[in-house]
């Protein structure tokens, strides 16, 4: 059976991609954060597995690569946003770069003895032609994917050099309709027949694809290179008058505090699900556990750095003796805790206090294992 692999194939053209692949035989391997609009596709031409760029998976990857009736990698996972610079909070700056530029790369570095074999391997990745210019109001977007397309220009040189014939498609638009960027919704009526096309390259070994180049983007980037200055204040003028752009808060804040004494498991599994549901995640630590009647063994500067190392967390403070006084320091959009909390006075004081703050709490189910309390009593039990 011949296989496919699309990297973001639930949503916009990774969805088109998807379905014209099955539509050309191939059982599709679906990688994605959510199942998206794929209940659109017929049952059985794919399967579905979870997938996020952000914390990336390379042992998934490493056992994909090594299945040999996948014959198509396609990338098409991206975010991006069309907003001046200093809209950007640096959670999504980190964000675009590694899911429009590290991630590509390390998937591709993952496959790339595939890519190199002589056996035929199609490869593509959805770039944009935002990485082919200057793009303000698209600073850091333009610049992931200039990243990514400059990379997989020189990859191919070296390709051609190993004398392998397989290449890595760039597929380098501009923005399309029927996908959910900018606010649409998926529509394969409105993708299909690009998607088409990015096949028809892909299966040619072709190595760019830009769409609509002699119609449109030819002259573009002829302009582009003969004045960039110029080209820039007329492409930044144009957006501002389009009324694309958007400045606002694009970034979710999370707040979580804990006392992370004797670090364990399960302060690594609160962590990351805090992450999941958050862009950027603030972790309070408590100076004593003596608020819960207990003593610390690690000192707080320890435990902060025990926590600042941990992939998932963005920054770690002091916490606040009240989480309603970190809100005030931070603006926090997310405040994390244990369904333990739920209905106490505490903290329906709190929903009340956050009614009017936009703030959401996310009670964590509490799980059983491994706890700080097990281990302290362990060790006070052996000291005896």
């Amino acid at each position: 059976m011949k296989k496919a692999l699309v990297v973001g194939g639930s949503n916009g053209m990774g969805l088109a991609v998807t379905s014209t692949l099955i539509g050309r035989g191939y059982q599709v391997i679906v990688l994605d954060r959510n199942e998206g609009d794929l209940d659109k596709l017929n049952e059985g031409s794919y399967t579905y597995t979870y997938c996020d760029l952000l914390d990336f998976n390379e042992e998934l990857f490493n056992d994909l690569s090594l299945d040999k009736d996948i014959e198509v990698l396609f990338i098409s996972a991206g975010v991006g946003r069309i907003a001046d610079f200093k809209a950007h909070h640096i959670a999504e700056i980190d964000k675009m770069f590694t899911i429009d530029t590290t991630s590509a790369l390390k998937i591709l570095r993952i496959f790339y003895d595939r890519i190199m074999a002589r056996d035929t391997f199609y490869t593509g990745v959805m770039g944009s032609i935002s990485g082919w210019m200057s793009s303000p109001a698209a600073s850091v977007y333009a610049g992931a994917k200039a990243g990514l397309v400059r990379t997989i220009e020189s990859i191919n040189i070296e390709l051609e050099s190993e004398g392998t014939a397989n290449r890595i498609l760039d597929v380098s638009p501009a923005s399309f309709k029927g996908s959910k960027f900018n606010g649409g919704v998926n529509d394969l009526t409105a993708t299909t027949p690009l998607a088409e096309e990015i096949i028809e390259h892909l299966m040619n070994q072709d190595t760019l694809f830009i769409p609509q180049y002699e119609e449109t983007f030819k002259g573009v980037l002829e302009r582009y290179h003969n004045d960039p200055h110029e080209y820039g204040l007329h492409s930044y003028q144009y957006k501002k008058d389009s009324g694309r752009m958007d400045n606002g808060k694009k970034v979710i804040i999370g707040y979580l505090a804990g006392t992370f004494d004797l670090f364990h498991v399960g302060h690594l599994n609160i962590l990351r699900r805090a992450k999941q549901h958050c862009d950027y995640l603030i972790v309070g630590v408590h100076d004593s556990g003596a608020w819960k009647g207990k003593e610390t063994f690690i000192p707080l500067d320890e435990r902060k750095a025990i926590v600042a190392s941990c992939k998932y967390v963005d920054k770690v403070v002091d916490s606040c003796r009240e989480d309603s006084d970190a809100w005030d320091l931070y603006h926090y959009d997310r405040l994390f805790v244990g369904s333990d909390y739920k209905g106490t006075e505490r903290f329906n004081r709190y929903e009340e206090y956050f009614k009017d703050k936009d703030v959401e709490i996310v009670y964590f189910p509490y799980t059983q294992g491994t706890s700080s309390t097990r281990i302290r009593d362990a060790i006070i039990s052996k000291t005896k």
